[in-house]
């Protein structure tokens, strides 16, 4: 049975609660984090965002692994200090993210930008090499009849507004979820309690499944396919300043909960 420590307990209800308002008050999806450089981004969302879903089987999904991995941490540290790590790894992956997001859409606009001047095969090659690798199959047609007609400018401006509608999608879709404030604490429980057996998929340690989980994030975020719409970077990023913040807790102490 799950142990429902009173901090996770909290960020359950509250997790379930925020989703619940989005499913009655649109404007609850403002909370979610924009990509810099949106009409819709607000500095506040780096906090919100951490708060929202998808829907319940996102929802389910993080907040199967609160309750898995929470409770003992909560336990060790206390419940102030846990909720300000989950918070915080939180934040730090929606930053971190951001970061990232805001170096793709830089390179999209470049690359728009470059086609505009010279709407040549090579320079639409690259624009879907840099900006959408996992469709280079389907686009392969398009760049060969390119290459072929180069002066073809109902094909130019169809490629043009393919760009733009890019670029427009990419402003207008968010990330939320707690996915990143879960693999900080992912890495704190391999990191504080490595040889512990964890029984899902299958019996493994602690140490060996978070090692495991972070490759598989690595790949997917580097490896792309079409239709997936996880936000990779931000669990990497996750796992990233759960290390930082314990690293700096336990600095110069023998104990740091």
């Amino acid at each position: 049975m799950f142990n429902f420590t009173p901090t996770v307990r909290l960020l359950l209800f509250l997790n379930i609660g925020v989703l619940i308002l989005q499913t009655q008050i649109p404007a609850v999806n403002m909370l979610a984090l924009y990509p810099i450089g949106s009409p819709q981004f607000q500095p506040w969302q780096f906090v919100t965002h951490v708060f929202m879903h998808a829907g319940v089987g996102h929802l389910m999904s993080n907040m199967l692994g609160l309750l898995v991995f929470g409770p003992m941490l909560e336990e060790r540290w206390g419940g102030n200090r846990f909720l300000t790590f989950w918070v915080i790894c939180g934040i730090g992956a929606g930053m971190l993210y951001s970061g990232v997001r805001y170096y793709e859409v830089t390179r999209l606009r470049n690359d728009i930008e470059v086609f505009q001047k010279d709407p040549s095969d090579i320079n639409l090659q690259d624009f879907v090499e840099h900006n959408l690798p996992q469709y280079r199959q389907a686009y392969s047609a398009v760049i060969r009849q390119l290459h072929a007609t180069p002066d073809d400018q109902r094909l130019i401006q169809s490629q043009l507004e393919t760009m733009q509608a890019t670029l427009t999608a990419s402003l207008r879709s968010p990330m939320l979820g707690a996915s990143g404030a879960l693999f900080g604490v992912l890495f704190a429980f391999a990191y504080l309690f490595p040889n512990t057996v964890v029984g899902f998929p299958f019996p493994i340690k602690a140490k060996y499944l978070v090692s495991i989980y972070a490759l598989i994030e690595l790949y997917s975020g580097i490896h792309r396919v079409p239709g997936d719409n996880v936000a990779h970077f931000a669990h990497l990023g996750g796992l990233l300043i759960g290390f930082i913040v314990l690293k700096f807790w336990e600095r110069g102490r023998t104990r740091f909960y």
